[in-house]
């Protein structure tokens, strides 16, 4: 075991301001090249059936929760959930959905679509599941942000005012396409 010591001179060591006003350089430093490490999601919702409602609302509140920055936006059918009243109002459609419990010759009898609608909504309120209102006003609540086709809102002539006050609207696929290329995980449902 050695005892040399090493050449450097203690009077060579810096002093306590000196390795203070170091660690305050480094962390300046460190602080401008770090940047935001908040993760993004941005999904785009092209459909406005009750049952294509639910996934982007769910995993854009569930996504929030884990503090991701969410974006949703909403194009042509899609907006449908965004429109304050049709959203209460959104239909199953029975016809070519393998998951029914009914043939397609049988979902396609007029009147089936409702039938097929008041099944779910009754489950969904047995199961106490989120309805769509419920669902939206939690993901603005959690900073979710819903935005609104501004070419569906106009070749569907909708009126802005329609949609729920913390809706986006007048946004264009630019736009959305910008979010998409930024966002860490990019959902089309």
């Amino acid at each position: 075991m050695s005892t040399d010591t090493s050449d450097a001179s203690i009077d060579d060591a810096p002093s306590r301001a000196e390795l203070a006003a170091r660690i305050e350089d480094l962390e300046e430093s460190l602080g401008a090249t770090t940047e935001d490490d908040t993760k993004k999601m941005s999904i785009i919702a092209t459909k406005g059936t009750l049952d294509m409602a639910y996934p982007p609302l769910i995993l854009a509140s569930t996504a929030a929760a884990f503090g991701y920055d969410v974006t949703v936006f909403h194009t042509f059918w899609g907006l449908e959930i965004l429109h304050e009243e049709r959203s209460k109002d959104l239909k199953l459609s029975s016809v070519g959905n393998p998951n029914m419990p009914v043939p397609n010759v049988v979902a396609a009898i007029p009147g089936m679509d409702r039938v097929t609608t008041k099944m779910m909504e009754r489950r969904i309120d047995d199961n106490d599941t989120a309805s769509i209102a419920e669902l939206i006003e939690t993901s603005l609540d959690m900073g979710v942000e819903f935005q609104a086709c501004q070419m569906t809102i106009e070749l569907m002539e909708y009126d802005e005012d329609d949609f729920y006050d913390e809706v986006t609207t007048g946004v264009g696929a630019a736009t959305a396409l910008q979010e998409m290329a930024d966002a860490d995980i990019q959902l089309l449902v």
